[in-house]
């Protein structure tokens, strides 16, 4: 009986691959954190115009008060704040919601890779269901060349960078000022105003905006958020990762095609990317078990309950201490409100 030949290395079988067992329930979950978010800032904004209405009319009508979490919606503002807390110590009068709001989604995104924007913001998940209404409607998206690409990316930072030169640029006696005055004060009624009051520029920029979303995957997010580019900075120090484990990918590509920022995947190891939302579409698309995974160090695998936990015991957590420690409202008696409000047109940025 003859020898049997051993096999060359370019004659070895290849191993089949193992397919993942059960289904991958990580965007059920991601989307339930999105609704339920999108909720909380619609009865936030429902709450507020009812007390702008309220103050309009001198205290006649029905009665509800000033919602602190509309502050989440004054950026500029929780950085001055920022600011006013690192130089003193002291936290301002002015905004506070805002500011430990801001606190909160920063430590979401440092934590669990940008998940604020992938998990929380209501312009985000607005923006996703726009493109994913355009791909279901015209079978696809339009991808932009890569050059003009990268170019319409650069301008989010550019953006976020003008901001925080602005807010560097101040005193903590001149931001204290700001706040505390007219304009500080009623922000967050201009705000609101704008919308309420959208002139024909503003309702053509904002159509546009729109229908750009339905054909361009995350338009908003991914060109002109200065917010998200603050966010995206944060998760570059993330402990967490996407990886790709090479010995079990079976390179269908599915996880590139899935991804809603748009990242290589399927070319990568690990995503260290800015970009990345920590949405993990990538990982449900993935067929082969154990391919691609969200990581933390030492390659310990973190399931999307984990990190739903993360997000939800940090934004609670802040929020909470703010609350607990009497540094969640803006302590203005109504009268400041009654008298300030029904004049916001008077006042200008100073």
């Amino acid at each position: 009986m003859a020898a049997m030949e051993p096999l060359s290395p370019t004659r070895l079988p290849r191993k089949k691959p193992g397919r993942r067992a059960g289904r991958d329930r990580s965007q059920t979950l991601r989307r339930a954190f999105q609704l339920g978010f999108l909720l909380l800032n619609l009865w936030i904004g429902v709450q507020f115009y009812l007390f702008v209405r309220y103050s309009e009319r001198g205290g006649q009508g029905l009665w509800t008060s000033r919602p602190p979490g509309v502050e989440g919606w004054l950026p500029i503002a929780a950085l001055m704040n920022l600011k006013v807390l690192f130089a003193t110590g002291e936290v301002p009068r002015s905004h506070p919601a805002g500011m430990f709001l801001m606190m909160a989604f920063l430590a979401i995104s440092w934590v669990a890779r940008q998940s604020f924007c992938g998990w929380l913001c209501p312009v985000g998940t607005v923006s996703e269901y726009l493109w994913r209404l355009g791909r279901r409607t015209f079978g696809r998206n339009v991808r932009l060349p890569r050059w003009l690409d990268v170019a319409l990316r650069g301008l989010k930072y550019l953006l976020l960078g003008l901001f925080a030169y602005a807010v560097a640029s101040m005193s903590v006696p001149a931001i204290r000022v700001f706040l505390e005055g007219p304009y500080g004060v009623l922000d967050d009624v201009k705000m609101l105003n704008f919308f309420r009051f959208l002139g024909v520029t503003g309702g053509l920029v904002m159509a546009l905006l729109v229908v750009a979303s339905l054909f361009i995957s995350n338009f908003w997010c991914r060109y002109f958020c200065p917010y998200g580019a603050l966010m995206g900075l944060a998760a570059l120090a993330s402990p967490l990762r996407i990886r790709r484990d090479t010995s079990l990918c079976i390179d269908c590509d599915k996880c590139t095609k899935a991804c809603p920022s748009l990242l290589p995947v399927a070319q990568l190891v690990t995503i260290q990317s800015a970009e990345c939302t920590g949405c993990l579409a990538c990982v449900a698309a993935c067929p082969a078990a154990g391919a691609l995974a969200m990581t933390a160090p030492g390659r310990r695998r973190v399931p999307a309950w984990a990190i739903a936990a993360l997000i939800a015991g940090l934004f609670l957590g802040i929020c909470g201490y703010a609350r607990w420690s009497g540094h969640w409202r803006t302590d203005l008696p109504a009268r400041v409100y009654f008298e300030l409000i029904p004049r916001a047109g008077e006042f200008g940025h100073p």
